[in-house]
Order: C-alpha cells, then sequence, then structure tokens
C-alpha cells in the first residue's frame, strides 16, 4: 500500500475512533460531552506547510508553486476565526451527547484557490515581470487524494443559529497580508531542518 493512503487513512480513522471512544463515555457513563467536526481552516500563523501557505511563501520567494494532479481537488475553506467563535458558541449553547459539523459553505477548487491568491499577491506584492499564477506548476498527486472534502453545517446553523462570518475572498485577502507583514514569524520556520520534504509519496 501507498505510505500516503495509510497515512491518511490512519489519520482518518484515528479521528472516527476518538469520536466513538467520547461517545461511549456519553452513553455509558453519562459524561457531558460536546462533539464538533470541521471543514479546512486557513487564517494567520497558519503553520507553513498547508497549501495556502505554501502559495504565498513560494510566491513571494518567486519559486514554483505546487499544486497536485490537476487541481481539480475541491475543499471548504473556514477561517480560523470563524472556527473559534464556533467552538465558543457550541460550548455555551450545544446540547450535551450532539455532534456538530463547523464548516463555512466556502467550496473552492485547489486551483482556483490557487489562482486567487495568485491575484491577491499581484495586488500586494507584484513580480517585476508577470504574474504569480506564471509560478503555477502541477506535480505528481498524492496517492489516495480524495476529490472532495465537505461538511455539512446545517445542524449548527439550524439548532444553534451559527453561521460563518468571513467571506473566503476576505480572509484571504487578510491572510496573505499578515504572512507579508510577519515574516518575523514565518521565516525561522522555514529554516528549520527537513522543513518542506515532500511526505506522502509511495515507498
Amino acid at each position: 500500500m501507498a505510505v500516503g493512503i495509510a497515512r491518511s487513512k490512519r489519520h482518518a480513522a484515528s479521528k472516527a475512533a476518538a469520536d466513538h471512544l467520547v461517545r461511549a463515555w456519553h452513553e455509558t457513563y453519562g459524561l457531558p460531552v460536546l462533539l464538533t467536526n470541521c471543514s479546512n481552516n486557513y487564517g494567520p500563523r497558519q503553520f507553513p506547510e498547508k497549501l495556502i501557505p505554501v502559495v504565498i511563501l513560494n510566491a513571494f520567494a518567486g519559486l514554483p508553486i505546487p499544486v497536485y494532479g490537476s487541481g481539480l481537488q475541491v475543499r471548504d475553506w473556514l477561517h480560523v476565526e470563524d472556527h473559534a467563535a464556533a467552538l465558543l458558541h457550541v460550548l455555551a449553547n450545544g446540547a450535551t451527547g450532539r455532534c456538530y459539523n463547523i464548516g463555512s459553505r466556502n467550496e473552492r477548487r485547489n486551483i482556483d484557490l490557487v489562482r486567487d491568491l495568485c491575484a491577491i499577491m499581484d495586488r500586494l506584492r507584484p513580480r517585476p515581470s508577470g504574474g504569480h499564477a506564471d509560478l503555477i506548476a502541477f506535480v505528481e498527486d498524492r496517492p489516495g487524494h480524495d476529490a472532495r472534502y465537505a461538511i455539512d453545517p446545517s445542524r449548527i446553523e439550524r439548532e444553534l443559529g451559527w453561521t460563518s462570518t468571513v467571506p473566503l475572498a476576505q480572509g484571504l485577502e487578510q491572510t496573505v497580508a499578515w504572512y507579508l507583514a510577519n515574516e518575523d514569524w514565518w521565516r525561522p520556520l522555514l529554516d528549520r531542518s527537513g522543513f518542506g520534504q515532500r511526505l506522502g509519496l509511495s515507498g
């Protein structure tokens, strides 16, 4: 089995197992629990190996911007401030034993997201020649790469009245601006030994 598939499925299985364990303690011992699941987070201070920081920092440095496969994978993007607000809202208002999906209804294909970020970089930090989208480089897809990650937030919207407040375009603009203004935060992370080595390829 490909290493990437094993790692991805093991990660998903461990998260599902944790949810089941929490539910078991609730049902068996009456432990007061609340569960949440969320879609892909983004925003300031995200570790630089994640997609959005990779795009911003590679564009900043004039390096190739890697896009897995055709870039047609779809993700729902949730700003970290929305996620934090939702967690507090569930803690204050959620029903014991209930599970709430936290999503923003901001689904976007990876390639479109990358192009959006390049357009923001073109405005905030123009290249001497050409646009940042010229740096996009399609690379071999990850083994077992899911075509779509999405989440249905209907329950938290309907039962708790919570919805996300950060539009994707606004959140991306804010995120790009933060990374451009905070090189002293992310630069030491890039300089660490082994940073940027690609994981998840076939063994």
